[in-house]
């Protein structure tokens, strides 16, 4: 499996973003694959797990969605693979909702998450982030 672990979206991904444009709100599929331990630069860091390392990220990060009112909508352990085929299965899967895409994009670049990114980067060995926008109900 060929992952690319970022910590920041890249300058041609937020600019793809922001050429979406509306103001209609969008979701983020986080597929988020940890690091057995955490790989951090300054080794006066605790040796913990990657899935620690990331809560150390996640849990700040939920706030600031929220403050900017975002929510996560879903979380939880990947259990299974039920269709298709992989190398190997995400530990773990989220829903993250934003008001716009100019929220996302204001939060991914915040002073506040570069901060906190290095807990993100020492605990992921990758990540698939998704940008969905739901699709109008049928008859609704």
């Amino acid at each position: 499996m060929k992952v690319e672990n970022a910590v920041l979206p890249r300058q041609d991904q937020i600019g793809g973003l922001l050429g979406l444009g509306g103001e209609t709100p969008i979701v983020m599929l986080n597929l988020l694959k940890f690091r057995d331990k955490a790989e951090y630069d300054d080794p006066a860091e605790p040796g913990i797990s990657g899935r620690e390392a990331y809560m150390r990220y996640g849990e700040p990060m939920s706030a600031l969605v929220a403050a900017k009112g975002g929510r996560v909508i879903f979380s939880a352990d990947v259990d299974a693979l039920v269709i298709g085929e992989v190398g190997e299965l995400w530990d773990s899967a989220a829903i993250v909702e934003y008001p716009n895409r100019a929220a996302f994009v204001a939060i991914a670049t915040s002073p506040e998450v570069q901060a906190i990114a290095h807990h993100r980067t020492a605990g992921l060995a990758g990540q698939l982030l998704i940008q969905c926008t739901a699709i109008p109900e049928v008859g609704g």
